[in-house]
Formats: C-alpha cells, sequence, structure tokens
C-alpha cells in the first residue's frame, strides 16, 4: 500500500477539464512538499506542478501547464488537488505525485522526490 494515492484521472475532451487528487498517508502536508509529474507514452516523465509545505505555499508550474493548471491543497484532509482545465492532447499521459522533504528536490525531474504514487491516467483525444 503506497502512501500517496492518486485518482481522479479519465478520457476527455480536448478543452474539458479533469481535477486529479492525491492523497497522503504516513507523511504530513505541512512538512512536506509535494509534485505532480506525468509521463507519456516513449518520453521521459517531467514535471508539471509542484506545492510546498508552508501554509501559504506558492505553486510552481511548468510553462506547458501555466494558466490552465492550478494546484492546491488541503492540509487537513493531507491531500493535494491538481485542477486541469482546457485540457489538450499532449496533456495525454499517465499523472504521478510524489512527496519531499528535500530542499534540494527538483520539481522538473522529480529528483529528490520519494514515496510515489502509480499513478493516474489521463487521455486527451477527440
Amino acid at each position: 500500500q503506497s502512501n500517496v494515492v492518486e485518482s481522479g484521472g479519465g478520457l476527455v475532451r480536448p478543452g474539458e477539464s479533469l481535477r486529479l487528487s492525491c492523497a497522503v498517508s504516513a507523511f504530513s502536508l505541512r512538512n512536506y512538499a509535494l509534485g505532480w509529474f506525468r509521463q507519456a507514452p516513449e518520453k521521459e516523465r517531467e514535471g508539471v506542478s509542484c506545492i510546498g509545505s508552508g501554509r501559504n505555499a506558492i505553486g510552481w508550474y511548468d510553462d506547458s501547464v501555466k494558466g490552465r493548471f492550478t494546484i492546491s491543497k488541503d492540509n487537513a484532509k493531507n491531500t493535494v488537488y491538481l485542477q486541469m482545465n482546457n485540457l489538450q492532447p499532449e496533456d495525454t499521459g499517465r499523472y504521478y505525485c510524489a512527496i519531499s522533504n528535500d530542499a534540494g528536490a527538483s520539481c522538473m525531474t522529480g529528483a529528490g522526490f520519494n514515496s510515489w504514487g502509480h499513478g493516474t491516467q489521463v487521455t486527451v483525444s477527440l
């Protein structure tokens, strides 16, 4: 049983929205940063968005999703959300979340993040 469980993926058409959830157990998001990453077939994993451990943490976004995706967290539920609007075919991939308490962790590559979930599939297609 993973300490990180993603949900909310699905098959949508271009322009539609999805909200992914990442429920974390055994670790408090008050002390850990959390990142969303994705991997498309035959492509390397890439960072999508991250949020720090602070109460008023500001999210980081890859340029490809800025203005369309929003990361948020509910410390009481120990859950992080990724609201994805105006989804495009290039957003297709398996989305993973992971946590980190490493100050040097990279949201772009996922280095320094541990306790990865099994992922949730997002497919954007006509």
